[in-house]
């Protein structure tokens, strides 16, 4: 009988270190999937906040909800190919796919009530490389983490009792965020102009190009409009005004962007999307985007999810935890609205 004791323990040992293990384990996925444990900022989280805000909208995308798909070109100069060897960037043309957008979550929102703009873009290379941009109005973003994107979610959430965000919550997100400062300054003195076609489109955030020497630089780009600006006209009461005056423009001729590169400097911040590169810094022309007609039917981009971190080699992201977060929140939305299928309103006209 002695002779079996260190042999049963050696099993009640073994069966507890297993036991110990799977329970190890099952706790981590419950923490990883917020089941227990302090309350984790997620991407579910996100986007369940942003549908709270902009209202129910099965089968819309849940950030940017109204939008107008595009086909077009990138025509390339070569001069950007000292910068990375991604080979959009060779002498040539590229067809693309693109969506411009309003900032809202709402699909119905008037073209007026959106100070935000955006501009997406799918361009595959010859090699079979895609590159996806998600750019907006804005050279800079409000806040440096999605915690702090967050925060301002709920900050800004309407009050039941008036409709609007509460005051004393707004002041005290920016008394805690002081960081916010240079966007607030933006967004006092930017009007947003009449027409897509002349707004411009920043990537906000920095990435770092690699060319075939394998150098880096970090770079910011833009997307300039050659149309001359014109302000928006406050007046304007059609809801669809931009979408119409995009058709009527492109009966007239193809569209045009200058895609300029901001390259940085040594101590600029590439981390940190609050905060702007100095107007000294190097910039590269790297040549023409030009937008040829209107996708009526709203189906070339339907299913196209502009992640700003699908990219080509040649180009890769930087540290900046904000890219990470939109990254993970589009794929959020796309997997929803996939789930949801058609759009349930067809009554009302939301492209």
């Amino acid at each position: 009988m002695k002779k079996n004791i260190p042999s049963t323990f050696g099993q009640l040992g073994r069966l507890s270190l297993i036991a110990l293990i799977v329970g190890s384990l099952a706790g981590a996925f419950a923490y990883a999937a917020n089941w227990i444990g302090p309350a984790k900022l997620t991407p579910q989280r996100m986007i369940n906040t942003m549908e709270a805000d902009a209202g129910p909208h099965p089968g819309f995308r849940k950030a940017h909800g109204k939008g107008l798909c595009f086909i077009g070109q990138f025509e390339s100069n070569g001069k950007a190919s000292s910068l990375s060897k991604a080979m959009i960037f060779t002498a040539g043309s590229t067809s693309l796919i693109g969506r411009f957008s309003l900032g809202s979550g709402d699909p119905y929102a008037l073209d007026s009530s959106a100070l935000v703009r955006g501009m997406g873009l799918y361009l595959k290379d010859a090699g079979g490389s895609e590159w996806r941009m998600a750019m907006n109005t804005p050279p800079i973003l409000d806040v440096a983490t999605p915690e702090a994107r967050y925060e301002k979610m709920l900050a800004t959430q309407p009050d039941p009792a008036t409709g609007k965000p509460d005051p004393a919550k707004l002041q005290a997100f920016f008394d805690a965020h002081p960081e916010t400062e240079p966007f607030r300054q933006w967004q006092k003195s930017y009007r947003p102009s009449n027409s897509f076609a002349n707004t411009s489109f920043h990537s906000i955030n920095a990435f770092r190009f690699v060319n075939s020497a394998g150098e880096s630089h970090y770079v910011r780009w833009a997307m300039q409009a050659e149309t001359p600006y014109q302000p928006m006209d406050k007046n304007d009461t059609d809801p669809d005004f931009l979408k119409k005056d995009l058709a009527q423009r492109l009966q007239q001729g193809a569209l045009r962007w200058r895609l300029m590169l901001t390259v940085a400097e040594t101590g600029d911040i590439t981390d940190d999307s609050t905060l702007a590169w100095p107007n000294s810094r190097r910039q590269i022309d790297a040549g023409t985007l030009v937008i040829s007609q209107i996708d009526e039917g709203q189906q070339v981009c339907k299913n196209l999810n502009f992640d700003p971190l699908i990219l080509p080699p040649g180009i890769a992201p930087s540290a900046d935890p904000i890219l990470s977060a939109r990254s993970a929140a589009y794929s959020e939305s796309f997997n929803r609205r996939m789930r949801e299928g058609v759009p349930v309103s067809t009554a009302k006209v939301a492209p």
